[in-house]
């Protein structure tokens, strides 16, 4: 059990994670971070929550997911949602790659726009390296929700 200082900490701290894990994952074409850190930083924000609340709250209270009492480490819907994500994550990260292929390019070639003009953000710089980041991203997420789901479940 839990004390009522740890889920005061974990509910103020969470957000901060998350937003600071978003931001790593987007500037991570221009600057250092990007999609494994972000990951890194969203799977640790849920192992927060899941250490203070435990993973059916996890499971049932934050992602959504169905628990099936009784079942087995791999029969949990959670884990099969956790390797589509994981799943999605790789083919969103190695169809990144191959888009340089398919203009005569090497293998992860990346190219970028700017959008000029946007209402109050003025010039956004897009990058073709952020699909995929966002793919390692999904893989680092999926992967790791999977082991804490399946150790946890333990």
């Amino acid at each position: 059990m839990t004390t009522v200082v740890m889920k005061t900490t974990v509910r103020v701290v969470v957000p901060i994670v998350l937003v600071v894990a978003i931001s790593l994952l987007l500037q991570g074409h221009n600057l250092p971070g990007g999609g494994f850190v972000g990951g890194v930083l969203t799977t640790a924000a849920f192992a927060l929550i899941y250490v203070a609340y435990g993973l059916d709250y996890l499971e049932i209270g934050v992602l959504g997911r169905d628990v099936e009492s009784g079942a087995g480490m791999f029969e949990h819907r959670s884990v099969e949602a956790y390797l589509r994500t994981f799943v999605l994550g790789l083919a969103l990260a190695v169809g990144s790659g191959l888009g340089g292929l398919a203009f005569g390019e090497p293998f992860l070639t990346q190219d970028h726009w700017t959008i000029y003009g946007v209402p109050i953000y003025g010039d956004i710089h897009l990058a073709s390296a952020l699909a995929f980041d966002v793919g390692v991203y999904l893989v680092v997420v999926g992967g790791l929700l999977t082991i804490l789901s399946v150790v946890g479940a333990e």
